[in-house]
């Protein structure tokens, strides 16, 4: 028995429907219409593959393998993401920890000031408080190690 891995004509257009439809909804909830897909998009297309299939004649046991393992992909390249940016985040922190009692240069613009760190702030945005005033970590210019 051969097994027919093609669609017909009426279910790829059924399948172009529910993939514009999609797209639209896109737009219409706010979300901007994008070129990369995510992991809820590439289970929303699975899902209607998989709906659109005929039953005599399923998806072919190796496409549908391969979809699931380009799946576990993406989510663990998610997961890694996820992981660098918080990553990110604690080694910024700590760098603006290693600041507090230095004498630093703020550099705003045309300006700068100087004076000691008296604190800082944890988080994505560390900031550090020189002269009363908090500034972010990407406005220090020199770090003068008293």
């Amino acid at each position: 028995m051969e097994v027919n891995t093609t669609m017909s004509a009426s279910e790829k257009l059924q399948t172009q429907l529910s993939v514009d439809s999609f797209n639209k909804t896109l737009a219409v909830n706010g979300r901007k219409a994008s070129q990369q897909l995510g992991k809820d998009d590439f289970l929303k297309l699975l899902l209607t593959q998989l709906s659109h299939q005929d039953p005599t004649s399923p998806m072919d046991n190796n496409q549908f393998i391969a979809q699931m393992a380009q799946f576990s992909s993406l989510e663990q390249m998610t997961n890694m993401s996820n992981g660098f940016t918080k990553m990110s985040a604690t080694l910024s922190s700590a760098q603006a920890l290693t600041t507090i009692g230095k004498t630093v240069d703020i550099s705003l613009g045309d300006t700068t000031t100087q004076g000691v760190v008296e604190g800082v702030t944890q988080g994505d945005h560390p900031q550090v408080k020189v002269n009363g005033m908090f500034y972010d970590m990407d406005k220090i210019s020199t770090v003068y190690g008293n």
